[in-house]
């Protein structure tokens, strides 16, 4: 008989049993996953972590006796496991959720609700991708066996909220293309937020306009892009319908919504669209990809950092054959190599570089094109 396939053992550390029966129902129910344990607080996740060390752990932030941030920076100060934080906190406490990031925390997903069938699908989906993500995700010095391989189950593509363009339609238009001002498009997942800060923290106020999808929970884009803000030389914020896209600036598509690049002139404007999930994702890499290779071409560039999975690869690809200067982040750098990974394999990235380069790239990219005229 062939051996039964090891399966990605997941620590639940959450003082609500509606919630840690729920998580497990969820976990429990996709044949790559199993709970190994739950606790109420992390006193009891110690003990648990003890008797097994789990590849994954689900980690609520309220939590009683310790705070879930302070236990965070215990865990990746004393013994890494991989993090997801798994919160109920609204837009006001999602400043904790970015120091949680900030101490090592892979991902953050939202709390399962059961309101709604279509949003507890969607919960399910979010929960077991995040999980399977963290598995995969690196620390620095420290080594592991490698998790399991994952079922990969069919997905929308792009074409699902963007229709294709025919050869001759798309020949037609890289002919025609005006020479604009530079836009950069960048796409992240996991292990994404912390890679953005790297890049853009980097960039100097004058740096050309950016736009990016990051995976992440609506109402947490919002105060991730004020963190950055905060930060940075060039303005962030999370994008709003219309804004227009402009040098010096970086806008977020906001969680659960896709972004989609529009042209007026020479000019840039950002259209939030709702729609199915891309890719198994909402905002989806492929569909902003796919929106700057139909407008953009030569004028973008398009730049695939970490992140679990897919996205983005097909649309990375797509910008290059239409013009557009394409980038990857290089193995050794990623968190979770996977769409770098899959964006290289379908020979997608005309350059494959560091996380430390990537704004280097950006700026070189940016003084050709006012220098020249010409953006390669």
């Amino acid at each position: 008989m062939p051996a039964t396939r090891r399966k990605i053992r997941v620590l639940i550390v959450d003082d609500s049993a509606s919630v840690r029966m729920t998580l497990s129902e969820i976990i429990d129910g996709d044949p790559d996953l199993e709970v190994m344990a739950t606790a109420a607080d992390p006193y009891v996740a110690v003990e648990r972590i003890r008797q097994e060390v789990p590849d994954v752990m689900f980690l609520d932030i309220e939590l009683p006796r310790m705070d879930g941030l302070t236990f965070l920076r215990k865990i990746m100060s004393q013994r890494p496991i991989p993090v997801v934080i798994c919160s109920s906190l609204a837009e006001a406490g999602s400043d904790t959720l970015m120091q949680a990031l900030e101490a090592g925390a892979v991902d953050v997903v939202a709390k399962p609700r059961v309101d709604t069938t279509q949003f507890l699908q969607e919960s399910r989906m979010r929960i077991c991708d995040a999980a399977k993500a963290a598995a995969h995700a690196k620390f620095r010095g420290v080594k592991k066996a490698p998790p399991p391989p994952i079922n990969v189950e069919a997905k929308l593509t792009a074409d699902a909220i963007i229709p294709p363009l025919s050869e001759a339609r798309a020949a037609s238009l890289r002919a025609k293309q005006p020479q604009t001002e530079p836009i950069i498009c960048i796409g992240a997942s996991t292990g994404g937020t912390e890679a953005l800060r790297d890049v853009l923290e980097k960039l100097p106020a004058d740096s050309p306009a950016i736009v990016i999808v990051q995976h992440m929970p609506e109402k947490f884009t919002g105060a991730f892009a004020r963190r950055l803000d905060g930060l940075c030389a060039i303005a962030v914020k999370e994008a709003e319908d219309g804004d227009v896209v402009q040098a010096g600036r970086a806008l977020i598509a906001p969680g659960n919504q896709h972004m989609v690049l529009h042209r007026a002139g020479s000019r840039y404007t950002v259209n939030i669209v709702d729609g199915p999930h891309v890719s198994r994702h909402r905002p989806s890499v492929d569909v902003m990809f796919r929106s700057a290779s139909q407008v953009a071409g030569r004028n973008a560039m398009g730049i695939i950092l970490t992140g679990m999975g897919d996205d983005g690869a097909r649309g990375l690809l797509e910008m290059r054959q239409a013009g557009s200067h394409t980038i990857a982040q290089d193995e050794e750098s990623c968190v979770v190599f996977g769409m770098p990974k899959e964006a290289i394999q379908r020979n997608a990235a005309v350059k494959i570089v560091p996380l430390s380069r990537v704004a280097t790239e950006i700026e070189t990219y940016g003084r050709n094109a006012q220098r020249t005229g010409t953006l390669l």
